[in-house]
């Protein structure tokens, strides 16, 4: 199953290992920056948006940082769990 982050990206939900939310991290927790910094140096960042990103979403290959919030991602996410559950039954 796959999910929309951003633009015009989706993900298989199985890749999906984090979901930060950037809004609530603060100038001082550098550690978050550090982490966007180093996988922009792999050439494992993609932006998904112009604006400033509100979340950043972590798969096992790349890491987004995506314009949607983590609310409607988790929303997304469970939406998915919900249809396989559907499927299986």
């Amino acid at each position: 199953m796959y999910i929309h982050i951003g633009g015009d990206i989706s993900v298989i939900r199985q890749d999906i290992t984090a979901i930060v939310d950037l809004e609530t991290v603060l100038p001082s927790q550098k550690s978050v920056m550090e982490f966007i910094n180093s996988e922009d140096d792999k050439n494992r960042l993609q932006y998904l948006t112009d604006d400033i990103p509100r979340s950043l979403v972590l798969t096992l290959d790349r890491t987004y940082l995506s314009p949607l919030s983590t609310s409607v991602l988790k929303r997304r996410l469970e939406g998915s769990a919900d249809m396989l559950e559907n499927d299986i039954n």
